[in-house]
């Protein structure tokens, strides 16, 4: 089985390319949002830290941590962020490695990608077997994120700020796709990088 992992800046179009991915190829899709998801659910191990962190007041009737109080939170005070990450992204990585090994085990699928936009600084290339880039120009993705989510220019100028650069991902990535153009283009380009790696249904 081989483990990718899949990322690439804001706007880059990752959701469409891994949907295209899990109808092409015999895998399983984790992202790690849903994973961070997962991981701060009562009776998860980095629960008890997180609510110590952020207050019984962040939590709704069932103990779900509220994530509009916890964003809110973490987004005025940028200590209590850095505290929060760092219970986080260790029990986010530890529960994508306990899925891979028991996908392993299975023996069911091919492949099994990762998506996370900090996959990188995260170190999961030394976790995975590669890592794929999602790469769009800047002005496509600035004009995805201004139409379909309704960015406003400020905002898409701090999204751009805080990610890596373009030469920091090539760097890290063995696979480019570049999805600046049509999507046909795009999914010729993985359907390539599929047959190539033996993946292809």
């Amino acid at each position: 089985m081989k483990t990718i992992g899949i990322t690439g800046g804001v706007g880059a179009g990752k959701s469409k390319i891994l949907a295209y991915i899990q109808t092409h190829c015999n895998c399983r899709i984790l992202l790690a949002d849903e994973a961070a998801h997962k991981v701060r659910e009562p009776g998860n191990p980095c629960y008890n830290a997180l609510v110590r962190l952020l207050g019984t007041d962040t939590l709704e009737e069932d103990g779900q941590i509220n994530r509009q109080k916890m964003a809110a939170k973490i987004f005025a005070d940028h200590k209590l962020l850095e505290a929060i990450n760092a219970v986080i992204h260790p029990a986010v990585k530890a529960y994508i490695l306990q899925e891979i090994e028991a996908e392993r085990e299975a023996g069911k699928i091919d492949a099994f990608f990762v998506e996370a936009a900090l996959l990188i600084e995260e170190g999961y290339g030394e976790l995975l077997d590669e890592l794929w880039y999602i790469f769009a120009q800047k002005e496509v993705r600035r004009k995805r994120l201004i139409q379909d989510r309704g960015y406003s220019e400020e905002k898409v100028e701090q999204i751009f700020a805080s990610q890596l650069s373009e030469e920091e991902f090539r760097c890290h990535c063995k696979v480019v796709i570049d999805n600046s153009a049509d999507l046909g283009d795009t999914y010729r380009q993985i359907d390539e990088r599929l047959k190539e790696a033996g993946l292809s249904r």
